[in-house]
């Protein structure tokens, strides 16, 4: 409204100046030598307006002659510039539903009409990863390094590219040159940590982690549960090289995390050497509080080397009372009560697992029978019911399992993934069992038909035993830090060949019932995390086995620090 009312003022303003113009009486007198030219005011206005019009609108067309050629290529690089862009557009949609056909076709059209566009340089590099060619992807990667704007994204391809294959050394070099020219590059800092920690040169990661927590890549709370972590896998490195470095930086990670069970495991004994047994004690019963663990109870029960085992037994109690109920409680109370020759103790202890047990209660039940009463038959039927018990908890992670506490993940090369849980793969499902517990129940009982005399009768039991189709077998990464499942002594048989056993039957009490029908079929399957027994070897009953990890101990395929 308001340039409407201003036009039409502009327009009446005109008007009344032109209607004054007119009205002045007067001539003007152009005179040049003998030229000489006269006219009205009104006139030599009107001359004078379309003079200064034309020579406008004359300079606008050189003007416009003279920009043409500008403008045409101008106009020509914007449609080249938007085709480049549909094409880039296209081309990483294309990417995306895995289409690399498309995606190279686009890639091909975007270099043609934007050679030189960093979006063109990445779909190139993408379209090479997707049909699987590394050296393409690799010149691209390097044309987008040797740009300033496209620097970082660039090395950051090659460093991938060098993971892809399998070269670690390129990746490092890579990594470390990113970090040198961006100090704050989260992914280059992360990937130096890492392989500081697969070498194992665990001052440099430290190094590393201090940088990152001037840089702001990690708060305060990270920072400090990742120094730890370093900290006490440095004192692990220098537990018998440098004690006194190990000793500091175990009390360093114990004071940054309390609740880290290998930190409070080598604070506690390097504190307990120095005879401040108490100080040991409370770091302990601290760590223990926060999450049980079998180190924590061992090391609580030896914080004094000339006590005896009795003693050590009522120390672990003392531990027990002050933390949750729970099963690492009655395994710490039954392992004290086996060593200190307190079966009753330790049958109490495990009492209330014996349902369900777990493969070290029922190990610890068959040393119980085999230390207690010397009962053979009931340790051996503990030790295979032990094959298909219940896992417990060990060291995992990202799926891999270790008899031993790691400061990185062997897969990934993450920092303080190793957990204290039960493995994946050993969780329960929610498949029928195929055996029933009454099964092993009888063989426990089959001790006392073993010691009372045969009956008299010539009627006998015959129990077929037929195996059922075994379950796929999953076989670990590294075997696990529990005791390792006892060879079983019957294999299962053909099924075309199915043997008979025949039992007799004692009359006070009988292991089977008397049937008329056909007896009963017990398939026998084996566990989906047993990877089998060597028949050759002679199977151990009560032996321990243990067996160093298959895995690297770094977090990259193929790397193996300098020795």
């Amino acid at each position: 409204m308001l340039r409407i009312v201003l036009f039409l003022v502009i327009i009446a303003l005109a008007a009344a100046g032109a209607a004054w113009v007119a009205d002045q009486p007067g001539e003007v007198v152009l005179s040049w030598n003998d030229w000489k030219a006269s006219m009205t005011l009104p006139v030599f206005a009107l001359v004078v307006g379309a003079a200064i019009v034309g020579t406008m609108l004359t300079w606008a067309i050189i003007i416009g002659l003279l920009r043409a050629p500008g403008r045409m290529k101008i106009g020509r690089s914007a449609r080249r510039s938007a085709r480049a862009r549909a094409a880039i557009t296209q081309g990483l949609l294309a990417v995306g539903h895995g289409d690399g056909s498309a995606a190279r076709a686009h890639a091909n059209a975007a270099r043609r009409h934007a050679p030189h566009d960093p979006l063109a340089l990445l779909l190139q590099a993408q379209s090479a990863q997707l049909d699987g060619d590394r050296e393409g992807a690799r010149r691209a990667f390097l044309a987008m390094a040797a740009r300033k704007d496209t620097k970082s994204l660039g090395m950051r391809g090659l460093y991938i590219e060098a993971q892809r294959a399998d070269d670690p050394y390129a990746a490092l070099a890579i990594a470390e040159e990113a970090l040198r020219l961006q100090p704050n590059c989260a992914w280059a800092s992360q990937a130096v940590l890492g392989f500081r920690c697969a070498r194992a040169d665990w001052t440099g990661a430290l190094e590393i982690l201090e940088r990152n927590l001037s840089a702001g890549l990690i708060d305060k709370l990270a920072f400090r549960r990742q120094r730890a972590v370093l900290l006490t896998a440095r004192a692990i490195d220098l537990e018998e090289s440098d004690e006194s470095l190990a000793r500091d930086s175990a009390l360093e990670a114990n004071k940054l995390a309390p609740t880290l069970v290998p930190a409070a495991v080598l604070a506690a004994k390097y504190l307990a050497d120095t005879h401040q047994v108490r100080r040991a004690m409370k770091v302990i019963e601290v760590a223990w509080q926060a999450q049980p663990h079998p180190d924590l109870a061992s090391t609580y029960a030896n914080l004094k080397p000339g006590d005896t085992a009795t003693a050590r037994l009522g120390r672990v109690e003392n531990l027990i009372g002050k933390g949750p109920q729970q099963l690492e409680s009655a395994v710490a109370i039954a392992r004290a009560a086996i060593d200190a020759g307190s079966f009753g103790r330790a049958r109490e202890a495990l009492q209330p697992y014996l349902d369900m047990p777990t493969q070290r209660v029922a190990m610890l039940m068959a040393e119980i029978e085999h230390g207690d009463r010397g009962d053979t038959a009931k340790a051996r039927a503990w030790t295979l019911r032990a094959v298909r018990a219940l896992h417990d908890p060990v060291w995992t992670a990202d799926g891999f399992v270790s008899n031993h506490w790691r400061p990185v993940s062997p897969v990934t090369g993450r920092l303080d993934a190793f957990q204290w849980q039960v493995p994946v793969s050993a969780l329960p499902s929610n498949k029928a069992e195929v055996i029933d517990d009454k099964f092993h129940d009888a063989l426990i009982a089959s001790a006392a038909a073993e010691a009372l005399p045969a009956s008299s009768t010539s009627e006998a039991v015959t129990v077929t035993v037929e195996p059922a189709a075994e379950a796929p077998i999953v076989t670990p990464k590294e075997p696990t830090a529990v005791a390792e499942e006892p060879a079983k002594a019957d294999k299962p048989a053909k099924t075309s060949e199915a043997p008979t056993e025949t039992v007799a039957a004692s009359a006070p009490a009988p292991l089977f019932h008397r049937r008329k029908e056909p007896a009963p079929v017990i398939p026998i399957v084996r566990a989906p995390d047993d990877p089998g027994v060597d028949e050759d070897a002679a199977p151990e009953e009560f032996a321990e086995r243990s067996q160093a990890p298959a895995g690297q101990s770094s977090g990259w395929r193929g790397y193996r620090p300098p020795r």
